[in-house]
């Protein structure tokens, strides 16, 4: 049995796309499951888009989301090099391009780019033109107009009334285009870079690709790929599209509607796991209705799930529910690490690991823990004034010398003493707490407020109960 082997190829055109992060993961899954290859490779060909530093940023994220990859850019491989602009200089496009026009299957294009404008007219006035006049020229007219001095394109040909198809493997059926409607697509620029379709066909038949995972916006580039590979004479790879992720508004997820970006859901808070478990089950079910999985889970299931046909919905709430689970699930320590990363060492460690117990129940993301600690955290807060008419003078003038007299401030004690002081006096426990919370942090809702007095220490404490005593 041969080997199994996947890629996940994206362009370094910007941040990547949370639907990017599920095609690597898929593709990541589906070689790890079978005891194959996953291959990273990159697709920076498209110069005009290119973005510096865009295609380190494609490795970090991988590795933060554990998809290491068996063979590509820093680890290298039987295929190397793995980034295109890298494998223009080795002439592999050329020699592909030059057969297809040796064997009458492309040819020479010399037409100018159009501008931006002849573009936005042609599209505004619907006009489809899927063949260029170049076509018609003979191969000795071409080769007449390179030798004085012009530069061409190379075009795909296509033939005439033909039926091109496929099963894909995702979907489960036989996907089929009439020759008639498909563009003779450019293959290379004049430039010698190649365009997409060429150079995914190219490498994907030079890396010796068993399975393709990719979005379902890619559709309709699959019957030139499927005529490229019969010209090649090279073995074709299984081919699935995945479905698009929807917008809970309508249409598909775009960064117009929302954060799409992996590193916006990292800068959020959100932790790798959490993104990657709720990723996985967006086009993914087990057969169990489970929804819990470590990355380890999910590979040794995968073959056992189903890829969904039906587009899935980005259901904001439910990543939070997810992000929220594995808050929880992380033991202190590490949280207390992460949080302190995650602001940049704002807030001191000790700070954080004593407060974290308090707050962590209520955590959705990691940016949640400033906002609940927030009375913890910093300067003494200034009171709500919309809250001072829950504050009662005898509450605040009666805790200070319960509090100023304890020999030592600890929880047990502060409970004790707080708890005698509310039952000697007749108090409602409610309204006594309330005029605590109020003093102490400067608004109703805090985290468990005698938690909190030990946390801020006696001086800060009756510093802030006799400020509000002053208040009022």
């Amino acid at each position: 049995m041969k080997e199994i082997r996947t890629r996940f190829a994206p362009s370094p055109t910007g941040f990547l796309h949370i639907g990017g992060l599920r095609t690597a993961l898929y593709s990541y899954a589906f070689a790890k499951n079978k005891k194959g290859s996953f291959i990273l490779r990159i697709e920076d060909t498209d110069r005009s888009r290119y973005v510096p530093g865009a295609t380190e940023k494609v490795y970090e994220i991988l590795k933060i989301f554990g998809l290491s990859w068996d063979e590509g850019p820093l680890v290298n491989g039987p295929f190397a090099p793995y980034v295109q602009s890298e494998r223009v200089k080795t002439g592999v496009y050329q020699k592909y391009a030059e057969k297809l026009v040796n064997e009458g299957h492309a040819y020479y294009c010399f037409c100018p780019a159009k501008a931006k404008e002849e573009i936005e007219e042609t599209h505004r006035r619907k006009i489809v033109e899927l063949r260029d006049p170049c076509r018609n020229l003979s191969l000795s007219q071409a080769r007449e107009k390179i030798n004085s001095g012009q530069k061409p394109a190379i075009r795909l040909r296509v033939p005439e009334n033909e039926t091109i198809s496929y099963r894909d493997f995702v979907v489960g059926k036989e996907i089929s285009w009439n020759s008639k409607d498909i563009d003779e697509v450019m293959l290379l620029k004049s430039d010698g870079f190649p365009t997409y379709h060429l150079g995914v066909v190219v490498d994907d038949t030079e890396m010796k690709i068993t399975h393709i995972l990719r979005g379902h916006d890619w559709l309709p580039s699959t019957p030139v790929h499927l005529l490229l590979y019969k010209y090649f004479e090279a073995a074709l790879p299984e081919i699935g599209h995945l479905t698009d992720i929807l917008d809970p508004q309508g249409g598909k997820l775009s960064k117009r509607k929302g954060s799409v970006a992996c590193e916006e859901f990292l800068a959020d808070g959100y932790l790798p796991e959490a993104i990657l478990n709720f990723i996985m089950l967006l086009g993914w079910a087990p057969k169990d209705n489970r929804e819990l999985f470590t990355l380890e889970e999910f590979v040794k299931l995968f073959d056992k799930g189903d890829l969904q046909t039906a587009n899935p919905i980005f259901n904001r709430e439910k990543l939070d529910w997810f992000n929220g689970m594995y808050i929880r699930k992380t033991e202190d320590a590490k949280l207390t690490t992460q949080i302190f990363q995650f602001f940049g060492g704002k807030h001191t460690q000790d700070r954080i690991e004593k407060i974290l117990p308090l707050v962590k129940d209520r955590m959705v993301k990691f940016s949640d823990f400033e906002i609940l600690a927030a009375p913890l955290l910093g300067a003494c807060p200034a009171i709500d004034k919309n809250c001072l008419p829950s504050v009662k003078k005898e509450h605040l003038e009666k805790t200070i010398l319960v509090l100023d007299n304890l020999s030592s401030w600890e929880l047990t004690q502060i409970n004790e003493k707080l708890a005698a002081l509310i039952k000697e006096s007749g108090w409602k426990t409610g309204d006594f707490y309330m005029s605590l919370r109020v003093a102490v942090c400067g608004c109703k809702v805090t985290p468990p407020i005698n938690e909190s007095l030990v946390v801020l220490g006696k001086k800060e404490t009756l510093f802030r109960l006799n400020r509000a005593l002053k208040t009022i």
